[in-house]
């Protein structure tokens, strides 16, 4: 008896252990599930080139989402994890009660019941994407049992359909956090907009080029494709499939399509658009019987209510915080003011997004990208095309709310007026856009439509002010300049137009400043040498990065200094592009105060430095030492100087920088990110470079590899066709073998 009791009580602790070591290693899968999963990874092919690059071979599309999911996990779980917390409205369950807002924003205009409710209706095509999105997730955390989620130990098939742009803000980024907790805790009127406007929001934004035959070597169409992201923002890849699905290019961690980027017919860039494809509506609230209703024309209308209880981490367990959403016809609550509550309404078709935003990379061409843009699923985002039959085209937006053009747009309007509801949509037909301009070559950098092709740009006059509201920026002015002073091009000479090192805003701040100087007394010139030095580098400065230059590194600080000086004398809400900020600061600071702010630049930089005479490259640095989401910085340790800048400063090549604790130098975290160029002929060719290297984990060699052709300003080949692949090959291997 005692020898059965010891036999069976052995066999209980070995089972224990066993599912404790199931529970253990995050493997809350079923037998069948790892069954099918294995059987999938047999049927998908990755093969690493050189450079780390995965590319991702199957029979099927979603035989490569697959793969690719699990490509993506392999270089950054993190950054893929992280992204479906943000989208999915659960990052307080990781951050705590100070995220409760972010959460609280995302239920509000979408939530995981409509996902899945949109899941389940989605095309037979899509719901195999879908899914293997999730299998090819799930089964990397199942071969991967050392790696330990943050919090999603389990991904589903209808996530996507609540992050299906690329872009790096979408819509909702927009909505005030701060406006939503004032409205649903204290009532309290505050900005509709979150702390940032065009000019602080310049440097993450992009550039795309293209160039028509007759100004190309080749007579083949050529694209510039340059996303300024936070670092690291996307990866580079390569998905092909024997359905029809070629495309190269950046995906943004945890999507399955190519956000920018080409397939052997056509390319696509996407630039950040301010293109008004959202608006604000004042509701006139009433009460009855302890019903809320808001006016709507002659009549009052139920306003929809909605009750949602939100996780946060709290300590080491977990709280909730209930809420009541509230909606009218135009959408959800998201602040009041002057006793009127806000109701925003925005693109809110995300099967439509997904849609488009995977459909476009298996276009043929001009007109097959052109129908796939009828979906009007892209709300933020501008286009810049090519193909190979030699056709450039650019479009301004694409969901296009259709508005009463009396209205003021850029406004909240009343809410109670029908005259305000947005009356369908504008066709693909409707939006500002350009074709085969007479120039040759159209650009956009986030700015205006109206001189993205010189004088062969679209005519303001023939569109409604809401439909191109953006404002002028450096970068434009810098590109227009660039692209219509050669008359040919070549991918080399492209990658030169990328990088022209030309700082355009000081060519209106620099003559401000020497002029002041001159009219300042000459007690205070005679003061200083160093002073007058200083003025005379300037003067003789050419107005172009690089990294052994002085001149920039005093006119960056000077400008910086002289910017905060004037922004301070601006009324609270007034708000510049950074072409209106220039003008503003030089009618807004007197001679004297711009002459100052030189003096006391020449100060910290020798405080800082030992010298004022400090070459940009010393200061301006890329480093990366953790390969963490939050990076962190040390001027003890290795860093690369690079020369590009900020493109607040009309920096094609765009590099933001800034202190960190600790630190006197300026380390990059916004800018270039992925980057390439693309022509198109009988066959593809490209180069192409990202920010750092493919991989996520100090010491591997793809870690680093491509961070001193980014400093550089140099790219790699992109390697496209099969046999080129294979000259270049690191490993190949199936989904989950060593």
């Amino acid at each position: 008896m005692n020898r059965f009791l010891s036999q069976t009580t052995h066999f209980f602790i070995l089972l224990v252990v066993a599912l404790s070591s199931f529970v253990v290693k995050g493997q809350p899968f079923s037998k069948a599930e790892i069954t099918r999963w294995q059987q999938h990874a047999k049927q998908v092919t990755i093969t690493r080139d050189t450079w780390g690059v995965p590319h991702i071979y199957g029979k099927t599309d979603a035989d490569v989402v697959f793969g690719l999911l699990y490509t993506q996990c392999e270089d950054d779980f993190a950054r893929v994890e992280e992204n479906y917390i943000t989208s999915t409205g659960r990052l307080a369950e990781v951050e705590g009660e100070s995220a409760l807002y972010h959460d609280l924003r995302a239920r509000l205009f979408m939530d995981s019941t409509q996902a899945i409710a949109i899941y389940k209706k989605s095309p037979a095509w899509m719901k195999q994407l879908l899914d293997a999105f999730a299998d090819g997730t799930n089964y990397y955390l199942y071969t991967h049992p050392n790696v330990t989620p943050k919090l999603l130990k389990r991904f589903q098939p209808w996530m996507p359909l609540m992050f299906s742009e690329g872009s790096i803000g979408g819509n909702i980024s927009v909505v005030s956090t701060e406006r939503l907790k004032a409205f649903y805790e204290q009532r309290k009127s505050t900005s509709w907009l979150n702390n940032f406007d065009h000019y602080e929001r310049e440097s993450v934004g992009s550039n795309g080029f293209a160039i028509s035959p007759a100004k190309s070597a080749t007579k083949n169409a050529l694209l510039l494709i340059n996303p300024h992201t936070s670092f690291y923002f996307r990866s580079e890849v390569h998905m092909v499939s024997q359905s029809g699905l070629n495309a190269y290019g950046a995906v943004t961690w945890g999507q399955f399509f190519i956000y920018q980027g080409f397939n052997e017919n056509c390319g696509w860039m996407h630039t950040t658009s301010y293109a008004d494809s959202m608006d604000e509506y004042l509701e006139t609230i009433e009460k009855k019987n302890n019903a809320l209703f808001y006016k709507h024309g002659n009549g009052l209308k139920a306003v929809r209510t909605q009750k949602v209880r939100l996780p946060y981490k709290a300590g080491n367990g977990v709280q909730y915080k209930d809420f009541t959403m509230y909606f009218t016809q135009h959408g959800p609550i998201a602040g009041e003011k002057e006793g009127k509550w806000i109701a925003i309404d925005m693109m809110n078709t995300p099967l439509n997004a997904l849609e488009q935003s995977y459909l476009r990379t298996k276009a043929t061409g001009y007109a097959s990208f052109k129908e796939v843009m009828k979906l009007n699923g892209n709300a933020s985002n501008n286009t810049i095309f090519a193909d190979r039959d030699g056709t450039i085209a650019y479009w301004h937006g694409n969901f296009m709310p259709k508005r009463d053009p009396k209205f003021d747009w850029s406004q909240p309007v009343d809410g109670s007026n029908p005259e305000t509801d947005w009356k369908g949509l504008h066709s693909v037909d409707d939006i500002v856009q350009v074709k085969n301009p007479a120039s040759g070559w159209i650009q956009n950098c986030n700015a205006t439509p109206f001189t993205v092709s010189g004088t062969s740009s679209p005519e303001k006059n023939k569109y409604p002010a809401y439909m191109a509201p953006d404002a002028e920026n450096y970068r434009g002015v810098n590109a227009v300049r660039v692209l219509s002073r050669k008359s040919m091009f070549t991918l080399d000479t492209l990658i030169a137009a990328a990088d022209d090192p030309h700082l355009a805003a000081f060519d209106e701040l620099l003559p401000a400043l020497l002029s002041a100087y001159q009219t300042v007394s000459s007690d205070v010139q005679n003061q200083s040498k160093d002073l007058a030095e200083a003025v005379q580098i300037l003067k003789d400065w050419d107005k172009s990065y690089g990294v052994k230059s002085v001149g920039q590194t005093l006119a960056i600080y000077w400008g910086e200094k002289i910017q905060k000086l004037a922004r301070s004398r601006a009324a609270t809400d007034q708000r510049f592009d950074n072409l209106g900020l220039t003008a503003f600061t030089i009618s807004q600071t007197s001679p004297q105060e711009k002459v100052t702010a030189l003096a006391d630049v020449l100060t910290e930089l020798t405080r800082d430095f030992g010298t004022w005479k400090t070459p940009w490259g010393d200061i301006n640095r890329y480093q990366r030492l953790t390969g963490k989401i939050q990076e962190t910085y040390d001027d003890q340790k290795a860093s690369i100087p690079v020369g590009f800048t900020s493109s607040a400063w009309g920096s094609l090549a765009a590099f933001a920088a800034r202190t960190y604790p600790g630190t006197k130098k300026r380390y990059g975290s916004v800018g270039n990110s992925f980057v390439a160029v693309v022509e198109f002929g009988k066959r593809v060719k490209a180069r192409s470079v990202v920010t750092g290297g493919q991989s996520s984990r100090p010491g591997e060699t793809h870690f680093m590899d491509q961070a001193p052709l980014y400093c550089e300003g140099k790219f790699k080949d992109v390697l496209f066709y099969p046999e080129d692949v294979q000259k270049h090959v690191e490993k190949t291997y199936h989904p989950g073998e060593k």
